[in-house]
C-alpha cells in the first residue's frame, strides 16, 4: 500500500508540475513579446545612429546625447515604475509602458534635427524604464529564483532575435530604404504584444494598498542625475573642468542628492527605501551593477561607432561585426541560467563573469583600426560573456533576499543603478572620445591637409565637413583621407574603453563579498503567503499561551507522541497552500 500511495503521489506531483509549467509558459508569452518589442526598437537603430546623426547635422556631443537621453530617463523612471508596481496593477502598468515606448519611438522617426530626436528618445526611455523594471517584478511573481534558469532559454531566444536581428535589419533598412523606417518597425509587434498580454498574462491577486507617490523624491532624483550628466557631457568642450558652470552644476547635483536622501528618510512611501541598503546583498549588488551597466551600454554603443568610423563598415556590416559580443552574452546567460537551476550554485559563475568583464574591457582598450578582426571578436565575446553571467543573476539574488512587499523597489533598485551606471558611462566615454578625437585631429593636421590637397575641390568640401565637427560617413571618404580618419577614431574609442576597466575591478570585489545564500524555490506570491501563515501561527500560539487553564484534559495513553517531521510536513503543506 505504501508503494502504491507513493507512486500515486509521484504521478500527481508530475501532473501538477506539468500544469504549472504550462501556466508559466502562457503567462510568459505576452511578457516575452513585450520585451522583444522594447529590445527590437532599441537595437534596430544602434548600427544606424552614426548615419542618422550625420544626416541630421549632429556632432559627437549630439551622438552621445541621443543615446544618453534614453538611458537617463530610463534610469530615473525605473525606480518610479518599481514603486508603482508595489502599489498598482502590474499588468496594466507594463501595458502602459509598452504604449509609451512605442509611440515615442515612432515619433522619433519624424525628427528633422538632433534636438527633436533627443527629446523623443528621452520619452522613449520612460517606457523602457517601465519595461525593464516591471518585467523583472512580474517574473518574480510567477517564477521562483531557483527555477528561473529553466526559462532562460526562452529569454535567450528573444534576446538573440532582437539583439542580432535588430542591428542587421536596421542596417539593411538604412542601406536600402531610409533610416526613418527603423523607428516604425516595432509598431505591429507592439500591437500584438498588448493583445497577447491581455489574453495570457494572469497575475495573482494582491491586497489593495493606499497609494502615496513620492513626488518630491522624483523631482530631486531627476535633478541630481540630470545636472551630473549635463556637466559630464559639456565639461572640457563647452566650458572648462574648473569653471563657474562646473561649480553650479556639480554643487546643484550634490545639494539635490542630499535633499533626496533627507526626503527619502522622512517619507512614508519613499521612492527608493534607503533601509534596503542595510541588506548586504542589495548594497553589493548595486555596486556591481553600476560597472556592469557601463560595460553593457557604453561598450555596445561605441563598438558600433568603432566598426563604422574606425573600420569603414556600413550599418549592415557593423551589425554583423558585433555578433561575437551578442553571442557571448546569449550563450553565457542561457548556459549559466541552466546550471544555476540544476545545481543551485550562483556565486562561482558571478565571479568568473566579473573576471571576464575586466579582461574584455581591458583588451578592447588596446584595439586599433587595423587590429586583426579575429582578435577583436574574441575581445567582444569575452565582454559579452561577462555581462551574460552577471547582469540577470544580480537581480536574481536580490529578489531572493528581498521582502515580498518590497520586491518591486528592490528589483528596480538594481536595474536603476545599472541604468545609471550605463548613462554615466556613455556620457563619460562620449566626452573622452570627443576630446581625444579633437586632440588627434589637431595632431594630424598636416597629414590631413596633405591628403586633402591631392583631392582638389572635393578635398575642400571634405575639409569643411571635418572642421564642422559633424560625424563623417567614413565609408564614403576617399582612401587617402579615410585611413587617417579611421586611425584617429580607433585611438579615441580605445581610450574611452579604458574607463570601464577600474570599475569592472570594483564590480568583481563587490561580487566576491556577496553573501552566498541558497536560492528559494518559492515565488514572491508563495513567499508572501508563507509569511502570512507563519505570522498567523505565531499569533495563535502566543494567544493560546496567554490564556489561563480552566481545567484538566486527559490525554489517552495510546496517543502517539508528536514527531518533528510531522510539523515539518504540515509547514510545507501550509506554504504550498
Amino acid at each position: 500500500m505504501a508503494t502504491t500511495a507513493t507512486a500515486t503521489g509521484s504521478v500527481a506531483d508530475i501532473a501538477d508540475e506539468k500544469r504549472r509549467h504550462r501556466r508559466v509558459l502562457q503567462a510568459l508569452t505576452g511578457l516575452l513579446l513585450g520585451m522583444f518589442v522594447s529590445m527590437l526598437a532599441s537595437t534596430v537603430v544602434s548600427t544606424s545612429l552614426p548615419v542618422i546623426v550625420h544626416d541630421l547635422g549632429g556632432d559627437q556631443a549630439a551622438f552621445t546625447w541621443v543615446v544618453t537621453a534614453t538611458l537617463l530617463t530610463t534610469a530615473i523612471s525605473t525606480p518610479i515604475w518599481g514603486k508603482l508596481a508595489d502599489l498598482f496593477n502590474r499588468k496594466l502598468l507594463i501595458q502602459l509602458a509598452i504604449v509609451i515606448f512605442v509611440l515615442a519611438t515612432a515619433a522619433a522617426g519624424f525628427s528633422q534635427d538632433p534636438g527633436t530626436l533627443i527629446a523623443f528618445r528621452a520619452v522613449q526611455g520612460i517606457g523602457a524604464g517601465g519595461l525593464a523594471a516591471l518585467s523583472q517584478v512580474i517574473m518574480a511573481d510567477i517564477i521562483s529564483p531557483r527555477e528561473r534558469g529553466r526559462y532562460m532559454g526562452l529569454f535567450g531566444a528573444v534576446m538573440a532575435v532582437a539583439t542580432v536581428g535588430g542591428p542587421l535589419l536596421g542596417g539593411f533598412i538604412t542601406d536600402t530604404i531610409d533610416w526613418r523606417w527603423n523607428f516604425f518597425i516595432a509598431l505591429p509587434f507592439a500591437v500584438a504584444a498588448l493583445f497577447i498580454m491581455q489574453r495570457t498574462l494572469h497575475l495573482p491577486a494582491r491586497p489593495k494598498r493606499k497609494a502615496r507617490i513620492d513626488y518630491v523624491g522624483i523631482v530631486l532624483l531627476s535633478t541630481a542625475v540630470s545636472l551630473l550628466l549635463i556637466w559630464v557631457t559639456g565639461a572640457g568642450a563647452d566650458y572648462d573642468w574648473w569653471s563657474t558652470e562646473t561649480v553650479l552644476m556639480v554643487g546643484g547635483a550634490l545639494l539635490a542628492t542630499v535633499l533626496f536622501i533627507v526626503v527619502e528618510l522622512r517619507s512614508k512611501e519613499p521612492l527608493v527605501p534607503l533601509t534596503m541598503f542595510r541588506n548586504r546583498t542589495f548594497t553589493l549588488a548595486v555596486i556591481a551593477s553600476i560597472s556592469i551597466g557601463i560595460a553593457m551600454f557604453g561598450t555596445s554603443v561605441f563598438l558600433s561607432q568603432y566598426m563604422q568610423l574606425a573600420r569603414g563598415a556600413t550599418p549592415t556590416e557593423a551589425g554583423l561585426m558585433t555578433i561575437p559580443m551578442i553571442a557571448g552574452l546569449l550563450l553565457a546567460s542561457i548556459v549559466i541560467g541552466g546550471l544555476v537551476t540544476r545545481h543551485g550554485f550562483w556565486k562561482p559563475y558571478l565571479i568568473v563573469g566579473g573576471v571576464l568583464l575586466i579582461a574584455g574591457s581591458y583588451l578592447l582598450s588596446t584595439i586599433h583600426y587595423d587590429t586583426n578582426f579575429v582578435l577583436v571578436s574574441v575581445y567582444m565575446f569575452l565582454l559579452g560573456a561577462g555581462v551574460g553571467m552577471t547582469m540577470q543573476n544580480l537581480v536574481l539574488i536580490v529578489q531572493n533576499t528581498a521582502e515580498p512587499s518590497e520586491i518591486g523597489v528592490a528589483s528596480s533598485g538594481v536595474t536603476f543603478f545599472r541604468s545609471l551606471g550605463g548613462t554615466i558611462g556613455v556620457s563619460v566615454m562620449g566626452a573622452t572620445l570627443a576630446a581625444s578625437a579633437t586632440s588627434l585631429f589637431t595632431d594630424r593636421k598636416d597629414d590631413i591637409g596633405a591628403a586633402l590637397m591631392t583631392l582638389g575641390e572635393k578635398g575642400v568640401a571634405i575639409g569643411e565637413q571635418l572642421q564642422s565637427g559633424t560625424i563623417p560617413q567614413v565609408s564614403a571618404l576617399p582612401e587617402s583621407i579615410r585611413v587617417i580618419v579611421e586611425d584617429i577614431y580607433a585611438q579615441a574609442i580605445a581610450h574611452s574603453f579604458l574607463i570601464a576597466v577600474p570599475l569592472a575591478v570594483i564590480s568583481l570585489i563587490a561580487i566576491i563579498f556577496l553573501p552566498n545564500k541558497p536560492l528559494t524555490r518559492m515565488t514572491t506570491t508563495e513567499r508572501a503567503e508563507a509569511l502570512e501563515a507563519d505570522l498567523a501561527t505565531v499569533s495563535t500560539s502566543e494567544g493560546m499561551a496567554a490564556l489561563d487553564a480552566t481545567g484538566t484534559v486527559r490525554v489517552p495513553e495510546a496517543a502517539a507522541p508528536s514527531r518533528p517531521e510531522d510539523h515539518a510536513t504540515a509547514a510545507e503543506a501550509s506554504a504550498r497552500r
